[in-house]
């Protein structure tokens, strides 16, 4: 593929901008929103442009940039190749008006589709409280891959997990181990690892790369929300390669049917 050409964003990547920030109730009297960025198309090293003005300087793919504390309003967002003398030129992805909410708590993945074309995604974060000795795990698909089932101890707790979807699941806290497989089959396409997660925490992985450039990992994590929906991401890159912590073992055939894809809210946007 050639990663330098101008990439226009499809009508399903206008459309996932939709589903950008939504404001969480604890945060909706503030005038700023919480912006995470990463970089998620391998090789690919771009500048950042919000709003004409650099962002983001020398990106590299697998770093994640945030949390970044924005002024609500509307955004356009471009992707240009490091070191761009400006933003005058022909961005590589873009998204025009894009809706932020104040008091918004996002990560905007840039990575590539099932088909090995580059896209932007927003994810919302979920930063409400988690019940005492729990934490939250999300695992988000933004490879270059087909369906995946994750699995903890043999067992299927997300099934046919699909680019770019994610799953969300609540769990004892504690050290945990599962494997990523294609969906439908005992062939493991990631893992097994171990993933160590602190009570009150929301821990978000995300499966990025192609089978061309490799498979990696980034985390994400939120802290705080012991008592309170208010804390915000923290986390790294946290890059292993080709493996996928995914912390699921332990969760009874009940615990299973509750894992679902996590929802986005409307606001609008224009690309």
């Amino acid at each position: 593929m050639d990663r330098t050409r101008p990439i226009a964003l499809t009508a399903g990547t206008a459309g996932a901008f939709a589903l950008l920030f939504a404001a969480t109730p604890a945060l909706a009297d503030s005038h700023t929103a919480t912006v995470s960025v990463l970089h998620g198309i391998p090789d690919t090293p771009v500048d950042v442009y919000a709003n004409g003005e650099r962002l983001i300087d020398d990106f590299a793919p697998g770093t994640l940039a945030g949390p970044l504390e924005l002024p609500a309003g509307e955004y356009d967002l471009a992707l240009y190749p490091a070191d761009a003398a400006d933003a005058s030129g022909e961005a590589l992805l873009s998204a025009m008006d894009v809706a932020v909410p104040a008091g918004a708590d996002a990560t905007v993945v840039a990575h590539l589709t099932e088909a090995g074309q580059p896209a932007l995604t927003p994810f919302v974060n979920d930063t409400s409280a988690v019940p005492a000795g729990q934490a939250r795990v999300t695992v988000r698909h933004t490879a270059a891959a087909p369906a995946v089932d994750v699995r903890a101890g043999g067992t299927v707790v997300a099934p046919g997990l699909t680019n770019p979807n994610e799953a969300t699941l609540t769990v004892p806290a504690g050290t945990i181990t599962a494997d990523v497989t294609l969906a439908g089959t005992d062939t493991v396409a990631i893992g097994p690892a171990d993933l160590a997660l602190a009570e009150g925490t929301s821990t978000i992985v995300y499966a990025w790369g192609s089978g061309d450039a490799g498979y990696e990992l980034a985390t994400q994590t939120v802290t705080g929300l012991h008592s309170s929906p208010s804390g915000v991401p923290g986390g790294s890159a946290g890059l292993v390669d080709d493996e996928l912590p995914l912390p699921l073992v332990g969760l009874s055939v009940l615990g299973l049917a509750g894992a679902a894809v996590a929802g986005r809210r409307l606001v609008t946007s224009r690309v």
